[in-house]
């Protein structure tokens, strides 16, 4: 079965997801598919640096409700204005961080997608440059073995005024792309989603999008997950052990 979703891999890939953040949408495709999303990452998937703490979420969770979905954001924290604030983001945390609550999130809540921005932390610090790189692609793995009928959507880290960061950030995007390629090419639903539509103008602070930026990392999360049903990989979400309704008025 997994041989029959190579082709829709690589056309969606090569075709929607590699656009930049500021890119155009996908072919439209039906949208009732009910979406239990994780944002999974560090203090930008909590939104540091914007105005009402949602960061990329808030704009997301607006652009997938428009198109129809039924629709929870999930995860074991709550951050933001937003009426569905859960999420799996934590300030400070590095790749390994974020690996050692990654199994009992995801088997806890069994999102259909996740949403990744994650390595800036690994990059400030110079003892975990060289193997950031492998950690992400052991995290890609444990997430895709985790729920492995989710749809995850892995991010190039946006950019930043940290020359510590900006020293290494693209050697690292450039590895996240094969890291997501090789995964394809096993059969699984990942695919990288382009942030280099941020610019310094986007940033709150040396390391975090402002309201614009976020708004940018939305649109392309929001582009992918279309790709993503485009491709026929958003399935109904998996029962999940506890309950997973996380703040929605009326749930």
């Amino acid at each position: 079965m997994r041989k029959c979703w190579v082709l829709p891999l690589i056309t969606l890939v090569a075709a929607t997801l590699g656009v930049t953040a500021a890119g155009v949408a996908p072919v439209l495709v039906a949208s009732d598919t009910p979406l239990r999303v994780m944002p999974l990452g560090d203090s930008i998937t909590w939104g540091v640096g914007s105005s009402t703490g949602n960061g990329y979420r808030g704009p997301l969770w607006n652009r997938l409700a428009a198109d129809g979905h039924p629709l929870d954001f999930v995860g074991s924290v709550q951050n933001g204005s937003m009426s569905d604030p859960g999420n799996e983001g934590h300030s400070g945390y590095r790749i390994d961080q974020i690996a050692a609550l990654a199994d009992a999130s995801l088997t806890r809540y069994r999102p259909d997608v996740v949403t990744l921005h994650i390595g800036t932390n690994d990059l400030r610090r110079a003892s975990e440059v060289d193997t950031a790189i492998t950690r992400l692609r052991l995290l890609v793995n444990q997430i895709t073995a985790d729920v492995p009928d989710a749809t995850l959507l892995v991010a190039s880290l946006v950019v930043s005024t940290s020359s510590t960061e900006e020293q290494w950030r693209g050697t690292y995007n450039q590895a996240v792309r094969q890291i997501v390629s090789d995964a394809q090419e096993a059969g699984k639903r990942v695919a990288y989603v382009d942030m280099s539509g941020l610019t310094t103008a986007d940033l709150a602070d040396p390391l975090h999008p402002n309201d614009s930026g976020y708004q940018k990392m939305a649109d392309a999360f929001h582009r992918g997950v279309q790709a993503a049903g485009s491709a026929g990989w958003l399935k109904n979400p998996a029962p999940a052990s506890a309950p997973v309704r996380s703040g929605i008025a009326g749930k």
